[in-house]
Parts: C-alpha cells; sequence; structure tokens
C-alpha cells in the first residue's frame, strides 16, 4: 500500500530532527545574489552550508559533501566548469544533488548546460512550471525567474522528465507538486511573501538537499523539504509586516520549527 499523505507529513517531521541531529554538508555552487540568504536559510535549519564553487575544488569536495546544490542564476564561465564538474563527481560518489534550472529556456548559456547536466542525472530537479517545461524541451521559458505557467501545466513534463531521470522533479508554485515520475505529493503551504525575498526559491533547492543527504528515499526526502520550508514560510508570515522582516522571521521561523509545526500544519495530498 503507497504512503499517505499522512505518512508523508510523519516523515518529513522526522526528517527535520534528522537534519538537525547530522548537521548535513551541503554544497552550494548558487548565484552570487543568493548565497548569503542561502547560507543561512541552511544554517537556520541546522544544516551546514558550504560555497565551493570554483574548478579543482568542486568535484573533490562534492565527493565528501552530504549533498550538492547546482543552481544557475549566474553561471559565469569558472562556475560553469565547477557545476558540470561538481554533477559528475556526485554521480560518481553516490551524492545526492539538485539541479534549480533559473531561468532556464530563453536564455541560451544556461539552457544548454542545464541541459548538459540533466544527462548526468540530478538527484532532484527543482523549478518554476516555465523552467520545467522549458528543461524538458516542451517550451520557452518563463519572464526571466518568473513563471508563465502554471504548476498543473507543468505536472505530465514532470512526471515524464522524473521517469527520464530516474530522479525527483519539484514544481513550485502556490501549490507545490513533488514527483519521482510514479508517485505524486502536492504540498499546499507557503506564503506570497517569500516570491518578494530574493533567494526564496533558490535556498529551497539548498534545502532539498540537506534533507536528501540524510535519507535514503529521495521523493520522501523531497516531500518532506517542501513541507518544512513551506510552513516556515507561514509562521514567519504571521509575524512579518512586509518582504524585510518576513525575510528576518522567516530564519527564525526555520531555527525555531518543531516536528509538531510540521504534524499540524502540514497540508499535503
Amino acid at each position: 500500500m503507497p504512503p499517505t499523505p499522512a505518512d508523508h507529513t510523519a516523515f518529513a517531521a522526522q526528517a527535520l530532527s534528522r537534519v538537525r541531529a547530522d548537521s548535513p554538508l551541503v554544497q552550494c555552487l548558487t548565484n552570487s545574489v543568493v548565497t548569503g540568504f542561502t547560507a543561512n536559510v541552511l544554517l537556520a535549519l541546522g544544516a551546514s552550508p558550504a560555497m565551493v564553487d570554483i574548478p579543482e575544488e568542486a568535484g573533490p569536495f562534492a565527493r565528501i559533501a552530504s549533498g550538492v546544490l547546482v543552481n544557475l542564476g549566474t553561471p559565469h564561465a569558472e562556475q560553469r566548469s565547477a557545476m558540470v564538474e561538481a554533477a559528475r563527481a556526485a554521480a560518481s560518489a553516490g551524492t545526492p544533488w539538485v539541479l534549480d534550472p533559473v531561468a532556464v529556456g530563453a536564455l541560451p548559456v544556461r539552457t544548454a548546460l542545464a541541459r548538459e547536466l540533466l544527462e548526468l542525472r540530478p538527484t532532484v530537479v527543482r523549478g518554476n512550471a516555465s523552467e520545467i517545461i522549458a528543461l524538458a524541451g516542451a517550451g520557452g521559458g518563463g519572464r526571466g525567474v518568473d513563471s508563465s505557467d502554471g504548476v498543473e501545466a507543468a505536472e505530465e513534463t514532470a512526471h515524464r522528465l522524473a521517469r527520464e531521470t530516474g530522479g525527483v522533479v519539484a514544481v513550485s508554485g502556490p501549490v507545490d507538486l513533488v514527483t519521482d515520475g510514479v508517485r505524486t505529493v502536492r504540498v499546499a503551504n507557503g506564503d506570497a511573501l517569500l516570491t518578494r525575498v530574493t533567494g526564496g526559491g533558490c535556498a529551497l533547492g539548498a534545502v532539498m538537499a540537506a534533507f536528501a543527504g540524510v535519507g535514503e528515499d529521495r521523493f520522501a526526502s523531497t516531500v518532506a523539504a517542501v513541507a518544512a520550508y513551506t510552513v516556515a514560510a507561514e509562521l514567519a508570515a504571521k509575524e512579518a509586516s512586509g518582504p524585510g522582516s518576513f525575510a528576518v522571521a522567516f530564519l527564525d521561523a526555520l531555527a525555531a520549527l518543531r516536528e509538531s509545526d510540521i504534524t499540524e500544519r502540514a497540508a499535503l495530498s
């Protein structure tokens, strides 16, 4: 019998405790706009960030990291080489790694890089609906980092992409969708203020890498990461008066997040 939403909620609560107990080392090859916020999100959650993103260091580090994030937000030439190096090393060493194909589709350099990285079979692909559709070659992308498609429009593409990579695909939106091509879970938590803070989406990819680093079931771990992250966003929004105070409150909410917050608030289906 397949796991129920209640099973996934219970797993998410336990996964949060395991992240804090194990403090997974997360290598982040991410964009220059969000580096500090991403590191602070991981620290607040209880993980350990490492922004190792230059050639000749990225590969060796990926072999010892608990999880790796490859985010294509600002892919300068040196970092592009490091990303491929890290992804190859992670795949070889069995390190789970997350591909976040930021603004893929309309922009040629990152689109070519994303397709090359996709061939290395990421553990998780995370993006908005337009990015997922474009990565699969079924569309031209959104408006820069913003999606022009709804999550449901990307569902079939996400299923196909997951089957082709043998991994998990997470589509972010008002209701997040996570699939491994067979199982699908929707997470209806979060708050719109997440979209008004730089790094709100990008840092989620790092959190997915952290959760993947402490759990063998990558699908369940990805669902857990989304649930923990979006429940914390809801709690932060209660304390915030706008984007600036939300960013601070969000870090505090992640640090204070309890298993009971997830079991009581997670809206999974």
